[in-house]
């Protein structure tokens, strides 16, 4: 049973009628609603996930109320968004359970193979989207080794949480276990003995490939924890070989512009006090990396070297995200290109901005740098409350600068949510708070194997 969006029951409540004594109280309960708090964001960030899986297949899908198709990294991150609601007491363990059983179990039952439609996946991966009605491969779409890789870490973070004894919950172990070990990550290997991003039937493996510093840590440690087919020893090191060093905004670290790639893999990997060889020799780990990354991202927004609009200590935030166009214009005398969809990010790689900011950038980074994003959270909920925040929390992200067109003097506003922006708001806030999910992680073998393959030594690791 699908329960009633949040914005539907505020409506009903907002219709009933004060009793005496208390006409202030309505305005009191609107008030509430706008105030700040990690719970509240947290809390409506949840119900994206429980609320909008598709029905009788129980994907997320990747955007709403936009329809168009679910995301398989979205439905991964909503595998672990339930464990958190669980925490929380937004759901109860067994309906969590209930639904990540269904989900695990429409997953192991979808077809796979080498055909260019009919099928979900081939392999043991899955399609990077897959439709709304029967869950099978959206249009020309790859099949995606990082999308599957995120699909299998929420997968196994329902493993490790699903401990009990009753059938849900052991048929929910069984399944993951069934679902990672059917996955062939050595199948995607390419001559270079580096992992491809992608394969379609009429073309074949993607020349991109899994190389340098990226959001595909995570990837990595699943491929070489596999039992069934792991990557080679060497997978690791060939995968560093990309790795460039430097100085941006003051911050020595291992680059990366848009932030998700700070956050995806370490929403599932505690990797403070744990090194490879490449962090050991800089003295570093991937955390405290992250946490420069971070701060550099934030230090370009406040820098502002083209005098976007509402840049400022409090509200940045660079990553992938939507965007108001994808047009060339002037600002102020001066070219501008405004995108739509975009990797947008700065660092001493490259910098891809045009003002426009997204939540996600601040709020799946809350653990490398909790004073300054949570601030920034705070800042842009309250200020911006009717055009930024809604049922499930913040949409997708907003420009201020970009006010061309009729009855757009006051910026862009995304009207969408998307499933893999609202999943690293809500698990690592939740990691900051209880590290939850690195807790689960940490007890999982395949995870331990993983990092121990790639040469991770320290810290919890020795435990």
């Amino acid at each position: 049973m699908r329960l009633l969006p949040l914005a539907l029951l505020l409506m009903l409540a907002a219709c009933q009628t004060p009793t005496a004594g208390n006409e202030g109280g309505a305005a009191d309960s609107a008030e509430a609603q706008r105030a700040f708090s990690v719970d509240e964001l947290q809390r409506r960030t949840f119900h994206y996930f429980w609320e909008t899986a598709l029905p009788d297949n129980y994907q997320i899908p990747d955007r709403w109320p936009t329809e168009r198709f679910s995301s398989i990294a979205a439905t991964g991150f909503g595998l672990t968004a339930y464990l958190v609601g669980v925490e929380r007491g937004y759901v109860t363990r067994a309906a969590a359970a209930e639904r990540t059983r269904l989900t695990l179990e429409k997953l192991w039952s979808l077809p796979q193979g080498p055909a260019a439609s009919g099928v979900a996946g081939y392999k043991g991966l899955f399609y990077h989207f897959l439709n709304n009605d029967d869950a099978l491969r959206y249009g020309d779409v790859e099949l995606s080794t990082i999308d599957t890789g995120l699909l299998i870490a929420g997968i196994l973070s329902a493993q490790s949480y699903f401990d009990g004894n009753n059938p849900d919950e052991r048929r929910i172990r069984e399944l993951a276990d069934s679902l990672y070990r059917r996955v062939e990550w050595d199948w995607s290997l390419n001559e270079q003995g580096r992992m491809s991003m992608g394969w379609r039937p009429d073309r074949g493996f993607i020349p991109a490939e899994w190389k340098g510093y990226n959001e595909a840590m995570i990837l990595l440690v699943l491929a070489m924890g596999s039992p069934t087919h792991p990557l080679p020893d060497d997978a690791w090191e060939r995968w560093s070989e990309g790795y460039e060093w430097a100085e941006f905004k003051g911050y020595d670290h291992l680059n990366f512009s848009p932030l998700f790639g700070h956050q995806y893999s370490q929403m599932y990997i505690d990797f403070r006090g744990i090194q490879d060889a490449y962090m050991r020799e800089h003295d570093s780990d991937y955390f405290e990396n992250s946490r420069k990354g971070t701060l550099s991202n934030r230090a370009y927004c406040i820098d502002n070297p083209d005098n976007f609009v509402g840049y400022g200590p409090n509200q940045w935030g660079l990553t992938a995200c939507d965007g108001p166009a994808g047009l060339d214009t002037l600002v102020d005398g001066r070219p501008v290109k405004f995108y739509t969809y975009r990797a947008r990010g700065a660092s001493a790689d490259h910098v891809i901005d045009d003002g426009t900011i997204a939540p996600t950038a601040a709020g799946g980074s809350v653990p490398f740098a909790p004073e300054e994003c949570l601030a920034a959270l705070e800042h842009m909920w309250t200020t911006q409350y009717d055009s930024l925040v809604g049922q499930y929390g913040f949409k997708d992200a907003f420009n201020l600068t970009y006010t061309f067109g009729e009855g757009n003097a006051g910026g862009w506003y995304d009207t969408d949510y998307l499933g893999i922006d609202q999943g690293p708001i809500l698990i690592q806030i939740e990691n900051h708070r209880s590290e939850l999910v690195w807790k689960l992680m940490k007890k999982n073998p395949y995870i331990r194997r993983g990092l121990e393959r790639a040469g991770f030594t320290g810290g919890w690791l020795e435990g």
